[in-house]
């Protein structure tokens, strides 16, 4: 069941107008909170956004990138704190991906809005952006947005025969992987 799920999750960014059930909302937190981490320190925290202002305003989080999000029927913001743990930007992408896979599993399509390094505009961060918008308390690090909607239309999973299979090597670097 995991390949099929990988095989077929694709970045969705044209969602339907539909809210995404509460019983799908809960099986969603529950993943986010299932996510590892390093060490058990689950430095990750979520905010899940509904509300339709807020998703607008969450599409203006950057100039490229994020402006699909004012049609999905969620958002979830992954936020971290950094002093629970130094590898807190690699928890909270696992967390991330898990909500992508979760959320493909349940029938919901998904598109991963990076924020850490990224800028709102030419004085302000994005992440300095989202921590107003929804008053995360300073400390905190925001990764990533997953937006989160049911799929205007399915997209084809992409082929195997163009996977980049020479990307991948056996035992030593540029040794190729059989085919």
């Amino acid at each position: 069941m995991f390949q099929t799920l990988i095989q077929k999750r694709r970045s969705i960014r044209r969602y339907v107008q539909k809210p995404v059930e509460p019983e799908k909302l809960d099986l969603l937190v529950e993943t986010a909170l299932r996510s590892p981490s390093s060490m058990g320190s689950n430095p990750w925290e979520f905010v899940f956004v509904t509300d339709r202002d807020l998703l607008e305003k969450l599409a203006k989080a950057k100039p490229h990138g994020s402006s699909f999000l004012r049609y999905a029927a969620l958002g979830i913001v992954i936020c971290a704190d950094p002093k629970k743990s130094d590898v807190w930007t690699e928890d909270a992408s696992i967390a991330s991906i898990y909500l992508q896979l979760a959320a493909e599993d349940l029938g919901l399509g998904s598109c991963w809005v990076q924020i850490r390094n990224r800028m709102h505009d030419e004085a302000k961060t994005a992440e300095a952006y989202i921590a107003e918008l929804l008053k995360i308390p300073s400390g905190m690090a925001i990764e990533s947005i997953i937006a989160v909607g049911y799929p205007e239309r399915q997209k084809p999973p992409h082929p195997k025969d163009e996977l980049e299979l020479e990307k991948v090597y056996l035992n030593y670097y540029g040794r190729s992987y059989p085919s």
